[in-house]
């Protein structure tokens, strides 16, 4: 991988990372809902001029179902659902269950696709559970302060990015720049309705409004772009590598800006997960400095 690429990939991993901690910041304030509609709609908005300014038109009538369908799956649902769970847990233990998703992707297209699972995937499997469990610390307390809702609501918002993962494979092929435009318009229609039942918590201050624009234009469209960048750079396995470093800069993030403490229990489920991460992707090293592969979605 290039100098300039690998840059660029530790500066996308820096830039997700930090998502959870203006989720953290803001959600406590902003509430799911609110939190999540300024975001795709300030990351909507953000693709919309990238769009103008590369003269793309998004013909989001030819394919509102597919959008409607990704803005769910992969956008509003797991957006509100980590957003729901920022208002408790730490940005690290979020950057973490994030990095489940892969895992949760893998046990889905068994399912769904009867993809074959070897060995070594079902190995992933558990670790990648065994590092849940690690992470959160299961005890009586875990249920007692009510983390476990929180916990339940990462996970979920997981294994939703599995499912659009594999609803992906059989999804209509268009260009990965129109995915993520329409379906961020997608997800802005979609959370529309619970604006009324899950009201802001309190006024934010301007430290939570910058941290919503951030989330927006920072984390989800130039995000974007960045990703779509580096996989017509190095292709989209490499890519992907982006995957195991979210978390570590979660951590950092957190404790940096937080103050947020890193126990033993944090390091280790990190470990557990990111491993059966990759033992379920197949994902090494050698993948990361193999040839560019072409990207499919």
């Amino acid at each position: 991988m290039p100098l300039t690429s690998f840059l660029r990939l530790l500066c996308l991993a820096a830039i997700w990372g930090g998502s959870f901690l203006f989720m953290r910041i803001a959600a406590p304030t902003f509430g799911p809902a609110y939190l999540i509609e300024f975001r795709v709609s300030f990351a909507a908005l953000a693709l919309l001029m990238v769009a103008l300014y590369l003269k793309q038109h998004l013909q989001f009538r030819l394919h509102a179902r597919h959008y409607f369908i990704l803005g769910l799956l992969n956008t509003a649902l797991p957006f509100v659902l980590f957003a729901y769970a920022a208002q408790t847990l730490t940005v690290s233990m979020l950057a973490i269950l994030n990095a489940t998703a892969a895992i949760w992707g893998g046990l889905i297209a068994f399912f769904w696709h009867r993809s074959p699972l070897s060995v070594k995937s079902l190995s992933g499997m558990v670790l990648g559970i065994g590092g849940v469990v690690v992470l959160v610390g299961w005890d009586e307390t875990l249920v007692l302060n009510k983390t476990i809702w929180p916990v339940l609501a990462s996970v979920l918002a997981a294994v939703s990015y599995g499912i659009a993962s594999n609803y992906a494979k059989n999804a209509p092929q268009i260009a990965a720049f129109d995915n993520a435009h329409g379906s961020m318009w997608a997800a802005a229609i979609l959370l529309l309705p619970l604006l009324p039942f899950i009201p802001m918590r309190a006024v934010p201050v301007n430290t939570e409004i910058s941290a919503v624009i951030a989330l927006g234009v920072i984390c989800t469209g130039i995000a974007y772009l960045l990703y779509f960048r580096l996989i017509s750079e190095v292709g989209a396995v490499s890519a992907l590598s982006v995957t195991f470093l979210i978390p570590l800069f979660g951590i950092v993030w957190g404790y940096l800006i937080l103050d947020e403490q890193v126990g033993l229990n944090t390091l280790g489920g990190m470990v557990l997960v990111l491993t059966g991460t990759m033992l379920v992707t197949g994902f090494s090293p050698t993948t990361l400095l193999a040839g560019r592969a072409e990207h499919t979605q």
